[in-house]
């Protein structure tokens, strides 16, 4: 549904996209990770036909994407991280005006406002202005605006940035639907548990090159990581660290504010090992985790970053 190949972008010297390859098949929730500078948002505004790129090509819905291309643009639903609604018009005639750049004919275009005002569980506040909203509200107003007319590609671009966390359940839940409904859409978010939760592939960006992309296992299986295990309460010397260093498939080791993190290999008794040691050192310790590599480790391990950086 859409293919970028070889893309540039440059911005004097700066090179914000390096030969960006991707795909996205229709019917996925394609996840584009990456820190900040990455690339991701001159990935989306060069998709759209926003801004203008060096070199390569994009392909949406197998036509070449230009400042043109009217009639694929119309089949594309935009929900960006800045809320982009009219504060002095009403829930129902924010949704109404902007399913009207898509749809003409008015009978049409009731059914579809009616139809996003009850996705987005807006019906008790189509009256409301935005500034009368919650946080939460409004950004379910923005995607309400956004999907109103049925696009078959939708991009989010962060959606759900400071919302509560039963305002963002609510969106999620709302994006799986859209994707049954037969959206293919690309997610751009900085937490990172969203994105395990709901994406069907993932691609890590980082200085403008896609460097993984794959499903949540692929990408968990490109790591050295098969287990991180974190210790609470636990008072440790320097010696003591560098034994935990030694033991056999670790590979990683944080402590800080008397917690203990230790990233193993994929291997049998990571964790029992562990405790064996800190109870022959007679070490007291308190709650102990042991946990999967999740898409947290993956970016961590790939790039280097956390994803605020």
């Amino acid at each position: 549904m859409v293919e970028i190949k070889n893309l540039v972008k440059r911005y004097g010297d700066l090179v914000a996209l390096d030969h960006l390859n991707l795909q996205v098949q229709e019917g996925e929730i394609f996840g584009l990770l990456g820190p900040n500078g990455s690339g991701k948002t001159t990935a989306i505004s060069c998709m759209l036909a926003l801004l203008k790129y060096d070199r390569g090509s994009i392909r949406i819905f197998g036509e070449e994407m230009t400042p043109e291309s009217y009639h694929v643009k119309e089949q594309i639903g935009i929900v960006l991280q800045n809320v982009a609604v009219f504060d002095e018009l009403t829930v129902y005639e924010n949704i109404d005006y902007f399913c009207g750049l898509y749809v003409k004919e008015k009978q049409r275009r009731k059914e579809l406002v009616e139809e996003a005002i009850a996705f987005a569980g807006l019906e008790d506040y189509r009256k409301v202005r935005p500034g009368k909203l919650s946080g939460g509200l409004l950004r379910r107003l923005n995607i309400a605006c956004g999907i109103a007319h049925k696009p078959r590609l939708i991009i989010m671009d962060e959606p759900t940035v400071a919302v509560d966390p039963q305002s963002r359940n609510k969106i999620l839940e709302g994006i799986q639907e859209l994707n049954r409904q037969g959206s293919t859409i690309i997610y751009t978010s900085h937490y990172m548990e969203e994105v395990e939760q709901i994406c069907t592939r993932v691609a890590i960006l980082d200085h403008g090159r896609s460097i993984a992309v794959g499903t949540r296992e692929e990408l968990k299986m490109m790591i050295k990581t098969g287990e991180t295990v974190t210790i609470e309460a636990v008072a440790l010397g320097e010696e003591h660290l560098q034994a935990i260093r030694e033991l056999p498939h670790v590979f990683g080791v944080d402590y800080g504010e008397q917690i203990l993190t230790v990233r193993c290999t994929k291997a049998k008794h990571n964790l029992i090992r562990i405790l064996n040691y800190l109870q022959e050192q007679e070490i007291l310790f308190g709650r102990v985790f042991s946990e999967l590599p999740t898409l947290n480790d993956v970016f961590l391990e790939i790039t280097g970053k956390q994803l605020r950086d």
